[in-house]
């Protein structure tokens, strides 16, 4: 990464990713000094997914999260109901006690 940052430059790179460019030369920086690690982390043209790879991914996430959300949304239906059930059941037991 940080010798594809050299062929279209920091500033340039940073405004791609949506990031200050204070970012990236602090990136640069901190992996010049060693203290950033990129081993893995390092993406090349090999590597790297195309943006339509990428969108299509993206895609994918948000149908997922979408059905959890549906998922989440009808437990929560369900819990609410069962509460509203239970606290009316614990009310009907206390007036029959009187």
């Amino acid at each position: 990464m940080i010798k594809s940052l050299n062929h279209i430059g920091g500033h340039k790179a940073a405004t791609e990713l949506g990031i200050p460019s204070g970012t990236i030369y602090t990136w640069i920086k901190a992996f010049k000094e060693g203290r950033l690690a990129a081993k893995d982390a390092t993406h090349n043209p090999n590597n790297a997914l195309t943006l339509n790879e990428e969108l299509i991914e993206l895609r994918k996430r948000v149908r997922e999260q979408d059905k959890e959300i549906r998922r989440l949304k009808e437990e929560n239906e369900f819990l609410e109901e069962a509460s509203a059930f239970f606290a009316a059941s614990r009310r009907k037991s206390a007036r029959n006690k009187d």
